[in-house]
């Protein structure tokens, strides 16, 4: 995505905006919280990229330039702000691989080839694909990946060298124990020791020295144990700068370098993705607990990240570093040190080029089977057992011990494939397997249906339907949550004689809910108005319609109480408890939602809430007056101040939408106009109005384009404005200041059905304010600025300065 910027718009000057800074050099503020998490961070991404880089194969600086990178590159243009990048022990087995196939200056080039490849993935928006592949997959690929680094690491914790599998690192295990080094091996069990002793330090003293990391605490140990005892070890050798490998030309089979970068892209992304997803996890939860620091942290935008980390890669791998990917370890530790903005992952990076350009000395002294212990221990903390837990509770056990297998014994590549071939497997094996059984309980037949319905499981279910006795009292027991076409119409037609022959039937789910049993096809004409599409307008299934009217009233009435009866009939009794609940708690909405008044804006249905939910106000045009300007009338005021002050709602939602006509009354004002309770009323949207026609802000966008007409514009400006107006509100402000209450702009389309959000509410005054429309996967995407401000279409804007005009003379 580009930032267009026409050129008639270079000598606009520019305008300052109220609650602004002043135009000048911003300067670049790191908070309290950020500092101390980059300290912390960088303690961890430290001996972890040396011990990487040493896992790998490659030259020790290749782990000190991708955190680098990763800090600076993926931190500042990633669209996880609290995530750290940089070497992960995930791609430890593929980079050593590539490393002895094709040597160093060549993976790096594949490095390069990657970024490029996930930076073409983020232009096709392809980021949140990633994540349908099934956690047991993913799961089952750390596992293998932390058995083979940790078999391939065991041999440099003996004393030893790996070889270049991992069956070959277990088979030349029992030689390497017999032959094992003395000196390397106490440097390793003490770092080991360390590394699981130091979080449990018990007592006061304990939780204070457990705030230094314990990878900083066991490598610093073990260096400073063999300095000491003058233990003979292999240390980091870190060669002068000057003669560092950059990476060349691709040499090598064609098809082996694709399945590189292919592989690299792979690992990299997913990993990526799923870590930046567990990133928000956390910083909800720290939300949720108190610990947010008063400020709030945006969700991950996954596109942006990917984008961001091919960005790192490419970089990275130009500089002669590993490959870079989000990583979990020193992200929750991001998380856990309070850090609030991506200020915290850049100066961590900015940490590591300064260690590695003025620490070599100390880092020269740090022995290597310390840092291949530590590696070691990280890849057997990969194969998680809460993973395994989760997966066997899922049934998948299978999936994951299979790409486990295969990323150990054969490749990362084909372990994965084997995965989702198993996966595909067990999911058609699911979706196939149905059981049905027949009991007799207390004079009923009991006919129990677990799994889904499809067409493979007709036969069967047709032969057990058919064996229950004629005119029998029968309860069909539903386990699943799918039924085809072919099986709803065995069912049905079965239901159908059933019923014919004297019999009676009950279709239930698990729980023993009755549910709607199927009708027969016959009587599907007696009520041909109940149908899926049936228009909700005045709509009463199975009550006199306008062309069947009551014998008595008017329609309008009748459509009223059916309504009313229908819903103490049907809803009532499914709601009862919880409004009962509600009753005696008494409200605590989570949010303040304010609306237009308009007939075709169900609240319920476009925020999916329920009772007790949303604080509602509603009002011709989504209007909110300034403090002092409602000249008698309060109740938006009073409303603001009782959902603020006495309910303590978290956020605020203006609410607009498509063709309202209150907008097209402000824009169809005329001075003649008699001065009405509704001309009166709207008067607070001449804001709005001036807004829109004023040359300081550029027009509202809505996913990137400019509205349709001018009644789509204002409907825009018209949110944006009366956030602005509820900034002016007392407790608004100071609660905003607290961080404690969040602002949202919305705009529905009525037409199409679609719900977008308002990018950057926290600052109403930028110069583009654009309506990103709402997916269907409930994440909302990084929006990117299409257009420069003021490159609008002239007629539009004089005619909006007229209808001004005359609204002003009203």
């Amino acid at each position: 995505m580009t930032l267009c910027t026409p050129a008639r718009t270079t000598n606009r000057p520019r305008i300052q905006r109220p609650h602004s800074p002043p135009d000048g050099p911003r300067r670049f503020r790191v908070a309290g919280a950020d500092l101390s998490a980059s300290v912390a961070v960088f303690l961890i991404a430290l001996p972890l990229s040396l011990g990487i880089a040493l896992a790998t194969g490659a030259p020790l600086q290749s782990g000190l330039v991708a955190a680098a990178v990763g800090g600076l590159v993926a931190g500042r243009f990633g669209g996880s702000p609290l995530q750290v990048s940089g070497p992960a022990a995930g791609l430890t087995v593929v980079t050593a691989e590539l490393i002895h196939r094709y040597g160093w200056r060549t993976t790096c080039a594949i490095t390069v080839l990657a970024g490029l490849t996930q930076l073409a993935l983020s232009a096709l928006r392809v980021a949140r694909s990633a994540l349908a592949v099934s956690p047991a997959i993913v799961h089952g690929m750390l596992a293998g990946i932390g058995v083979t680094i940790a078999l391939a690491q065991l041999h440099i914790v003996l004393g030893g060298t790996p070889q270049s599998s991992a069956v070959a690192n277990a088979l030349g295990l029992p030689a390497q124990l017999a032959h094992a080094h003395p000196a390397a091996l106490v440097i390793s069990a003490l770092t080991v020791a360390v590394l699981l002793g130091w979080p449990r330090l018990p007592g006061r003293a304990g939780r204070l020295v457990r705030k230094v990391p314990a990878a900083l605490v066991a490598v610093a140990g073990a260096t400073a144990a063999a300095a000491l005892a003058g233990l003979a070890v292999p240390r980091v050798d870190l060669p002068s700068w000057s003669s560092h490998a950059l990476p060349g030309l691709p040499e090598g089979p064609v098809l082996g370098i694709a399945a590189g970068v292919l592989t690299i892209t792979l690992v990299t992304s997913v990993q990526s993705l799923l870590s930046a997803v567990a990133v928000d996890k956390l910083v909800a939860a720290r939300a949720a607990a108190g610990g947010n620091q008063g400020r709030s942290v945006p969700r991950s935008a996954l596109d942006r990240e990917l984008a961001g980390q091919g960005a790192a890669n490419v970089l990275s791998g130009a500089l002669g570093g590993l490959p870079v990917a989000g990583v979990a370890v020193r992200s929750v530790a991001n998380v856990s040190a309070g850090a609030v903005s991506r200020a915290s992952t850049m100066l961590h990076g900015l940490w590591i080029v300064l260690a590695a350009l003025l620490l070599v000395p100390v880092l020269e002294l740090i022995p290597l089977p310390a840092l291949a212990a530590l590696v070691m221990v990280v890849g057997i903390q990969m194969v998680s057992i809460t993973h395994i837990r989760t997966v066997t509770r899922h049934r998948e056990v299978v999936v994951y011990a299979v790409t486990l297998a295969g990323v150990v014994l054969v490749g990362i590549l084909e372990g994965v494939a084997l995965g989702i071939v198993v996966a595909i497997a067990v999911a058609l094996h699911r979706l196939a397997r149905t059981r049905i059984t027949r009991e007799e309980r207390d004079g009923r037949q009991l006919l129990r249906v677990r799994g889904q319905l499809t067409f493979l499981a007709v036969p069967r279910l047709s032969r057990a339907l058919h064996q229950l006795p004629q005119g029998s009292d029968v309860v069909v027991e539903l386990d699943g949550s799918f039924m085809d076409h072919a099986a709803y119409e065995t069912l049905s037609d079965w239901t159908a004689g059933h019923l014919a022959h004297g019999g009676a039937v009950e279709t239930t789910g698990p729980s023993g809910a009755r549910i709607s049993e199927p009708t027969p096809v016959t009587d599907s004409a007696s009520h041909p108005c109940c149908r899926p599409w049936t228009p909700w307008h005045n709509h009463q299934c199975g009550e006199p319609t306008a062309e069947t009217p009551a014998e008595t009233g008017p329609t309008t009435r009748l459509h009223l109480a059916s309504g009313i009866g229908k819903f103490q009939r049907n809803t009532a009794p499914l709601v009862r408890d919880e409004l009962a609940r509600l009753a005696r708690e008494g409200q605590r909405p989570s949010q303040l939602f304010l609306t237009c008044a308009d007939s075709r804006l169900v609240t319920s249905m476009i925020t999916s809430s329920g009772p007790g939910d949303l604080f509602t106000v509603r009002n011709v045009g989504n209007l909110v007056p300034l403090p002092g300007e409602e000249s008698g009338d309060d109740s938006v005021a009073a409303a603001i101040e009782y959902a603020v002050e006495v309910l303590r709602v978290e956020s605020i939602t203006v609410c607009g939408h498509s063709g309202c006509g209150a907008m097209q009354a402000l824009l169809g004002g005329s001075p003649d106009d008699p001065p009405t309770p509704l001309r009166r009323w709207l008067r607070h949207g001449r804001p709005s109005l001036e807004r829109m026609a004023s040359r300081r802000h550029a027009w509202a966008r809505i996913s990137g384009r400019l509205p349709a007409d001018a009644v789509e514009q204002l409907c825009l400006t018209n949110v944006v404005q009366q956030l602005e107006h509820l900034r002016a509100y007392e407790s608004v402000a100071r609660r905003l200041a607290e961080g404690t209450l969040t602002l949202h702009g919305v705009y529905f389309h009525v037409g199409e059905a679609q719900a977008y959000l308002l990018s950057g509410t926290d600052e109403v005054h930028s110069y583009d304010d654009v309506f990103t429309q709402v997916m269907p996967t409930d994440h909302l995407e990084a929006s990117d600025r299409l257009e420069a401000p003021g490159h609008l279409e002239a007629s539009d804007r004089l005619e909006a300065s007229g209808r001004l005009e005359a609204a002003r003379a009203s």
